[in-house]
């Protein structure tokens, strides 16, 4: 992040301070954890650049406020469900030992969502890896995950994503998602591939069918 302080720019790399552009509470709506309720933090920063990310405000970290880790805690733990999602932006730019140390000191689940695409930090109970093309996953991330995420946007995203699934464990669960604008035409492939390659399941987004965050 361009313009901090010497001090800032400490604290930042610390992971003492994170660029928060909004937290708040909802229910999951995609993936393996669809259903639950969870806390997410969505941090700024994102320089993986997908043409059809729908939080492309999320993208330049600069115009969200630096939170402490303290006061993101905090929030978190004012709500029943003692579970967060860490997302973004893409949130594995930044050190996330605090934060998860933090979290965990107050017994709250953390799951993350990533496209893995820099150091693994961090401690989690769920690691959703959802590699995107623009720049590619670390193995550290892929070899970790619970959940592999693909988003479909197109039928070449099919041959892409099995090349992905050779970098997890067994036990990872496989997951293809329709990219929202294109569903009408992308689901009807996704069940067809679905159904001949049955390592893999349907994800889809029933927050945006429940009118939620």
């Amino acid at each position: 992040m361009s313009g901090l302080s010497h001090d800032q720019q400490k604290l930042l790399d610390a992971g003492e301070i994170l660029p928060v552009m909004e937290d708040f509470y909802t229910i999951q709506g995609e993936g393996f954890n669809t259903g639950k309720a969870a806390y997410f933090i969505r941090l700024g920063g994102c320089d993986v650049g997908c043409h059809w990310c729908d939080v492309k405000e999320s993208w330049d970290a600069s115009v969200h406020p630096l939170t402490s880790i303290e006061k993101i805690v905090e929030r978190a733990s004012a709500y029943p469900a003692k579970a967060v999602v860490i997302t973004g932006g893409e949130p594995s730019l930044y050190n996330l030992d605090p934060l998860c140390k933090s979290l965990k000191a107050k017994g709250i689940k953390i799951f993350i969502e990533t496209s893995g695409a820099y150091p693994l930090t961090g401690q989690f109970d769920w690691i959703c890896v959802s590699p995107k093309k623009f720049k590619a996953p670390s193995k550290d991330w892929l070899a970790s995950a619970n959940e592999l995420k693909v988003i479909v946007f197109n039928s070449s995203d099919f041959k892409w994503a099995q090349e992905h699934a050779q970098n997890i464990r067994s036990e990872c669960k496989q997951y293809l998602q329709p990219e929202w604008s294109k569903i009408d035409k992308i689901l009807p492939e996704i069940i067809e591939f679905v159904k001949s390659n049955t390592d893999w399941e349907v994800s889809l987004q029933t927050h945006k069918y429940m009118h939620i965050p």
